[in-house]
């Protein structure tokens, strides 16, 4: 009995040692890389914002099948939920042709392996031959895994005008 009792509290004598290990405070040097890893990931994401619209603009679809995960879905602008395979369909099969996507206002917060992108996209293009231009308020939710990072989430909201 008197054993089990040293051995539960030295056991918990290490867990308390390992627990306050963990909650020292970060040296400077651990601060900056994280700051530049984060900073690395930031600028990544906002090129993948970028590609994404050019993607679209030049019709090349195979970059969303590739940054875009298989559990993705979207709300598109008219409230219609797409999931990964529905979503590359309607790129597919839509009758829109563009001749400029821009995505500006880019903005990034990452949250450990997840990361919120909003901004804004800016298309002009045309739809059986009549001209359009808009807008759209996009938000994107990207997960950093195995295979860098992939949207799994997608909302546009189109704005007036």
């Amino acid at each position: 009995m008197t054993r089990v009792a040293v051995l539960l509290l030295s056991g918990g004598a290490l867990l308390a040692a390992g627990s306050a290990r963990a909650q020292e405070p970060k040296t400077p040097t651990q601060l900056r890389e994280e700051a530049a890893l984060a900073e690395e990931h930031r600028q990544e994401l906002t090129t993948l914002e970028r590609e994404a619209a050019r993607a679209l603009q030049v019709g090349n679809l195979t970059f969303y099948r590739r940054v875009y995960g298989e559990d993705f879905v979207s709300i598109s602008a008219n409230g219609q939920v797409m999931d990964h395979a529905a979503f590359i369909a309607a790129l597919e099969n839509s009758p829109n042709k563009y001749t400029s996507v821009l995505a500006t206002d880019i903005r990034v917060r990452i949250f450990e392996n997840t990361a919120i992108i909003t901004c804004l996209w800016s298309f002009r293009g045309s739809n059986a031959g009549h001209p359009f231009s808009r807008q759209s308020r996009m938000t994107h939710v990207y997960v950093y895994g195995q295979s860098g990072w992939k949207v799994v989430a997608a909302q546009e909201t189109v704005l007036p005008g």
